[in-house]
């Protein structure tokens, strides 16, 4: 008799030392990070940083250099097949045929992803009425909105039952209430899904997701939960303030005080009140600020720490300089040295 032995994963994506060239360019580089089961994961970087490159390598469409993706267990170089079968991929830009129908499209998408053709259009039924697009499912996609495509595309991602869902910017185009509505649907995903979600919108990152990798020029500058991400950069130093005076005298004052290494914002929340948030070296400096604004007769209404929301975290983190690794050195020293291979 033959045992069958159970396959285990502890991730149901796992990322070890990925990097990337094109040329001598490096777009990713030595990133190593892992999604849990039922897990919501955001991927964040500005413009150029290696997202899409790098979800483009996690769903198979582009190879790298060197490194790892194991997939619910499968290598996706390796197990190839395997592992495809467990993604669901939205790109940035939908992969929709436009002469193609709604529900013709969808179908053809199901069947090159296997499912069984008994099943077929009980999935597509399925996929269009959790994008809300049944309405829809005679129309040439060519003759949709960008919203509406934006759907047909998620639409598609969803058959085949994929353990895990590549989402890169999945509400562009759409209008705040069907950006509300898939906000909603990823949650609801979440039950049988792991997923990676990349968007620029950080308020629906913050929303949805439970962890996020910020990744900058390639390299992974962060990877944590928001609120550790926000309490950590903070470290304490960050005072929010509500104060009765002019715009002008308050900012006068606050440069004027040694130890303030920052005014993040200054905000009018009332005829001549205003809400100030300000970073300082320590927390010290508060009775600087109170004697300061005493002196000068400026009523303090409300002094409190505060924290750094995920959208300052992040543009703090992919402002920063990460220190050039040995290879990226070599590289710009020896000019001469052939290209590296993109595969």
């Amino acid at each position: 008799m033959t045992l069958k032995l159970k396959r285990v994963t502890l991730f149901m994506v796992e990322i070890k030392h990925l990097t990337k060239y094109y040329g001598k360019h490096i777009a990713v580089n030595d990133i190593d990070f892992q999604i849990h089961d039922n897990e919501i994961l955001g991927f964040l970087g500005p413009n150029g940083a290696g997202k899409s490159t790098t979800m483009n390598i996690i769903a198979g469409y582009l190879p790298s250099t060197r490194g790892t993706v194991v997939v619910n267990g499968f290598d996706i170089t390796e197990q190839a097949a395997d592992a495809k079968k467990c993604i669901g991929y939205l790109p940035e830009i939908p992969p929709v045929y436009p002469d193609m129908r709604v529900e013709e499209y969808l179908s053809f998408v199901a069947g090159l992803k296997g499912v069984k053709r008994k099943d077929i259009k009980k999935q597509v039924e399925t996929s269009m009425e959790r994008l809300h697009i049944t309405d829809m499912r005679r129309r040439l996609i060519r003759n949709l909105s960008k919203g509406y495509k934006q759907r047909v595309g998620f639409a598609q991602a969803l058959l085949g039952d994929p353990k895990i869902l590549i989402l890169d910017e999945p509400t562009v185009g759409l209008d705040p209430a069907q950006v509300t509505e898939v906000r909603k649907l990823i949650l609801d995903l979440k039950k049988d899904h792991s997923i990676i979600f990349s968007s620029h919108i950080l308020a629906e990152v913050s929303a949805v997701c439970e962890r996020v990798v910020i990744i900058n020029k390639g390299e992974i500058m962060a990877i944590d939960t928001i609120e550790n991400l926000e309490r950590s950069m903070t470290a304490d130093t960050l005072l929010k303030l509500t104060v009765d005076g002019s715009r002008e005298t308050i900012e006068r004052l606050l440069k004027d005080i040694r130890g303030i290494k920052k005014i993040v914002d200054i905000t009018e929340t009332a005829n001549n009140r205003f809400t100030c948030r300000i970073e300082l070296e320590n927390e010290e400096i508060r009775n600087e600020i109170m004697t300061s604004f005493v002196a000068n007769k400026l009523n303090i209404v409300e002094m409190s720490m505060d924290k750094l929301n995920l959208e300052e975290v992040f543009l703090k983190l992919t402002s920063q300089k990460k220190k050039r690794s040995g290879l990226e050195e070599i590289l710009e020293e020896t000019p001469e040295q052939p290209e590296q291979p993109a595969e």
